[in-house]
């Protein structure tokens, strides 16, 4: 897949093609949808993804709670697995929030990304104040000369699927309905860190990961899959994961905390992907470390017979 991030430079062999628009957070069912639309619409056309870094969001509210389902890397290699052939990642930046919702359809969709066709979603919203509608991106579309289909919102249990609704679903501690809307389990992914190696004294050794700028699901330990991506343990594996702030040792900046099940090896700096398959219970503070050594030794049993059944 070849990432395009600059609008006003595109090769000719990634200009024509049919694309997808959308901010894509956690490529839901609701975003396969929209993707398999545009993957129809022109099945001999390069099929496209138009997305935007950082997210609109990000940029509008930078001081706002860490809102988002995926990282831009972890987005790009989803897409990547759908055979999305070309990803158009453009900077949102003042110029590009800038434009009016003809100019973005004039400016970057026709004469920028030459795209002949786009999909979105029915409630899609462009251009300057998010002024533009699906059906004005049909109107430019049908004035510039490239195709619009307007893909209708998924509903899933009279409920619409969507980022938001995949957010409070994990919020709720409710990795399965938040994955019955993905399409997948909900990933954490990113370089294992260095931490206190308070895991290793106790017999659990974890392999650490930052969730900066993610949304955080609800904190406590989960029954997880985990995939190493590089490196010489590469490959898929059980687990039970701990992702909070650690209240029994007085720290306050959350991270997630992996034990890889029957997995001796050195992982400081390996990319990981951790799949949230159940919510085993929340975060608790212990009387002490036996107590605690004891519920992990419970939690395990309970994990490698959720993941066992699979």
């Amino acid at each position: 897949m070849r990432i395009i991030r600059d609008y006003q430079f595109v090769d000719d062999k990634d200009r024509g093609a049919t694309a997808a628009i959308g901010n894509f957070d956690g490529v839901h069912r609701g975003h396969l949808s929209v993707i398999e639309l545009a993957r129809s619409a022109a099945p001999d056309a390069p099929l496209g993804v138009l997305t935007f870094e950082p997210h609109p969001r990000e940029y509008f509210a930078p001081q706002s709670p860490p809102f988002r389902l995926m990282g831009s890397e972890a987005r790009a290699s989803r897409l990547e697995k759908l055979g999305v052939d070309a990803l158009f990642e453009l900077p949102f930046n003042g110029n590009l929030a800038s434009l009016t919702p003809h100019a973005f359809a004039q400016d970057v969709l026709h004469e920028g990304l030459g795209l002949s066709h786009v999909v979105v979603g029915a409630d899609f919203c462009f251009g300057k104040g998010r002024l533009g509608t699906a059906a004005d991106l049909q109107r430019a579309g049908a004035e510039l000369g490239f195709g619009v289909t307007v893909a209708p919102l998924m509903q899933q249990d009279a409920q619409t699927v969507s980022s938001t609704a995949i957010r409070t679903a994990l919020s709720d501690g409710q990795p399965g309905t938040a994955a019955a809307m993905l399409g997948h389990w909900h990933r954490i992914e990113g370089p294992v860190i260095g931490g206190e190696q308070r895991g290793r004294e106790l017999g659990y050794p974890t392999a650490n990961m930052s969730i900066d700028r993610l949304h955080p699901p609800a904190f406590g330990v989960y029954a997880v899959l985990i995939d190493v991506l590089e490196g010489p343990h590469k490959g898929s594996y059980h687990g039970a994961a701990s992702l909070g702030v650690r209240p029994m040792f007085g720290e306050n900046k959350a991270n997630l905390e992996t034990f890889i099940f029957d997995f001796k090896g050195d992982l400081y700096g390996t990319q990981l992907s951790v799949a949230l398959v159940e919510y085993l219970r929340g975060e608790e503070t212990f009387d002490g470390l036996e107590a605690l050594i004891t519920q992990m030794d419970s939690d395990c049993v309970r994990a490698r017979k959720i993941l066992g059944a699979l």
